[in-house]
């Protein structure tokens, strides 16, 4: 499943919300720095979505607040 992201870096608290048209909105405490905030993101969406996070992978967006997402399920 792939999914777009967008992602808030030091924001006071984490929380995921949806959009209507389906897009995730991120809002992670961790700054956007050497990958801090990727990599919580990453264990935010594994926690949310109830996967391994070696299963979440980023295509698209790599240093950008805007990604694209991939999520495998078995």
């Amino acid at each position: 499943m792939r999914v777009k992201v967008k992602v808030t870096p030091r924001a006071k608290m984490r929380s995921i919300q949806t959009t209507p048209d389906g897009m995730l909105v991120v809002r992670l405490p961790e700054p956007a720095e050497a990958g801090r905030a990727n990599a919580a993101l990453i264990q935010m969406l594994a926690e949310h979505f109830g996967v391994p996070k070696k299963t979440v992978t980023i295509l698209q967006g790599q240093t950008s607040r805007q990604k694209l997402v991939e999520i495998a399920t078995q």
